[in-house]
């Protein structure tokens, strides 16, 4: 759905008297995003070629922070204001080990900045907060941080402390999650199910946390990434699940692929240890070495047991490099 066919039920938005910041000004601060995408980008498959989703003006110079898999190898972004302004945006950064992306906005938006708050919340389930897109108020939704947690991704990705919210925002991709003081806390990037114990599930979002972005933000500023040896990368989608960790998919002509790792192989060692949840795969495998490095992976294969040598990759070179218009 694109940014301005929804908008948030009245009944669930914020409610400017429940706030001690002014709440009209921190929302001018969010912007709606559009991103467009070559069809032959390595991206296009699985991300698809035209993205949607809000990013959080950060910086007086129009440097916008937003969940990277919107702007990952974008040919063009535009940013939308509350106001109905189209600017047009540039992608300067995606950090892979964040998650989090930066654009620079190349004409004036004058709006608001949002500062960053360090993430602290006070008591789960009770601290009340607000996922925010861009669109002011009609895209906003109350809701409480029920959780911070480790989170894990198919697609080679570990957050040590993922913010959990629920209810969840209906359009999450890169919405501000705006704590009790006005100050932006996390960038909205999935949502998911929880059991409730008694047999339903409820969608609540999770966010990344925006104390994540201080240490590197130098880094993406002026190289577009930070400035450390590039993580291994496999190339391979892992699915956790009580039989396991199986592989559900491959990255075309990527390590994994290449050495012959097929879908449906179950993942159960990595060199000389066993791993039986994605978090300690990644980590196991990220602590081996640089990109570039081979590692071994232990695999059952029906009921064979197969090790392949897998020469990992730096995930950078398989994306579109941002070019400036």
């Amino acid at each position: 759905m694109k940014q301005a066919d929804w908008e948030i039920p009245a009944k669930l938005r914020p409610d400017p008297d429940d706030y001690r910041f002014d709440l009209e000004r921190v929302l001018r601060g969010l912007v709606g995003l559009r991103a467009n995408v070559p069809a032959d980008a390595f991206t296009a498959g699985t991300l698809g070629t035209e993205r949607f989703g809000s990013g959080a003006v950060i910086r007086e110079d129009g440097i916008v922070l937003t969940i990277g898999y919107l702007v990952t190898e974008a040919e063009s972004v535009w940013l939308i204001t509350a106001d109905g302004r189209a600017v047009s945006g540039h992608p300067i950064a995606y950090d892979a080990t964040t998650g989090l992306g930066l654009v620079q906005a190349l004409g004036r938006l004058d709006l608001p900045v949002l500062q960053l708050g360090g993430g602290e919340v006070g008591g789960l389930g009770k601290t009340a907060v607000m996922a925010a897109g861009g669109g002011g108020r009609e895209r906003a939704i109350e809701t409480k941080v029920i959780g911070r947690q480790e989170f894990a991704g198919y697609w080679e990705y570990v957050l040590d402390d993922a913010i959990l919210t629920a209810p969840a925002h209906p359009f999450w991709s890169g919405a501000g999650l705006i704590g009790e003081d006005g100050r932006l806390i996390g960038i909205g990037s999935l949502i998911m199910q929880q059991g409730d114990g008694h047999g339903r599930r409820h969608d609540l979002n999770m966010s990344v946390p925006v104390s994540l972005l201080p240490p590197i933000l130098d880094d993406l500023l002026t190289l577009g990434r930070i400035n450390a040896p590039p993580r291994p990368w496999l190339g391979v989608y892992i699915m956790e699940s009580e039989g396991g960790l199986t592989v559900g998919g491959l990255a075309d002509e990527g390590p994994a692929e290449r050495a012959g790792v097929r879908p449906g192989d179950r993942v159960v060692g990595i060199g000389d240890e066993e791993v039986g949840d994605l978090a300690t795969l990644w980590r196991r495998l990220w602590a081996s070495g640089p990109a570039g490095v081979t590692v071994r992976l232990n695999l059952m294969r029906g009921d064979s047991e197969v090790t392949v040598a897998v020469t990992t990759a730096d995930r950078a070179r398989f994306l579109r490099a941002p070019r400036l218009h």
